[in-house]
């Protein structure tokens, strides 16, 4: 069975966004991700910021792109609920962490802070219905 046949066949609560509006999403997402990630790496890499300011942007990336192997390619409802609370905790982190050096930046991820934390409960709601 293919992943979107798994995925399909999952128990999801009626609010869950069809595919193709998860991927929209992201796509509108992943350009903000790139700049302002980009943006704070250049900064530590030329020592603008501290090195530790740019620890949980690094956690992040690598949560994110942890999170669909993980889902879809494992197909590990658990591990991917803690995935994705990685992700969460480190967009506040990376948040607090830039603030005092880069405020768009942290006001940038205001959108991907709103879009993982509907994406985490609808990924507790996934996990504990299949169960």
């Amino acid at each position: 069975m293919d992943w979107m046949q798994w995925y399909r066949q999952l128990a999801k609560p009626e609010w869950t966004p069809e595919p193709a509006t998860i991927g929209l999403i992201w796509q509108i997402l992943y350009p903000v991700i790139i700049v302002t990630f980009g943006y704070v790496f250049v900064l530590a890499a030329r020592r603008k910021i501290p090195l530790l300011v740019a620890v949980p942007f690094a956690i992040n990336l690598i949560a994110n792109l942890a999170f669909t192997p993980i889902q879809f390619g494992l197909r590990n409802l658990a591990l991917a609920t803690a995935d994705i609370l990685v992700v969460l905790g480190t967009i506040v982190w990376m948040m607090i962490a830039i603030w005092p050096h880069a405020r768009w930046v942290a006001f940038a991820q205001i959108p991907y802070l709103v879009w993982v934390g509907i994406a985490t409960v609808l990924q507790v709601s996934i996990t504990l219905m299949n169960l």
